[in-house]
C-alpha cells in the first residue's frame, strides 16, 4: 500500500506538468507575438535615447571646436 501511494504521488506531478505544457505551447505564438513587439518597442526607445545622446555631444563638440578656432584665430593674429 505504501508503495502504491508513492507510485500516485510520483505520477502526480508528470501529469500536471504535462498540461501545463500543452496549455503553454497552445498560447506560444500570441506570447511569442507580444514579446517581439515589446522588444521592438524597447529597441526603439532606446535608439532614440541613444540619438538624442549623440545629438547632444555632437553640438557640444561644435562648440567646443568653434571656441577652439577662436582661440586659434586670436593666436595666429599676434
Amino acid at each position: 500500500m505504501l508503495s502504491t501511494r508513492l507510485t500516485a504521488i510520483r505520477r502526480a506531478p508528470l501529469f500536471v506538468r504535462q498540461m501545463s505544457d500543452a496549455g503553454s505551447v497552445a498560447k506560444s505564438k500570441e506570447f511569442s507575438q507580444r514579446e517581439k513587439g515589446q522588444e521592438d518597442a524597447y529597441a526603439r526607445k532606446h535608439e532614440t535615447e541613444l540619438l538624442q545622446r549623440l545629438k547632444k555631444e555632437i553640438e557640444a563638440k561644435k562648440t567646443e571646436l568653434a571656441q577652439l578656432e577662436k582661440e586659434h584665430a586670436e593666436v595666429a593674429k599676434k
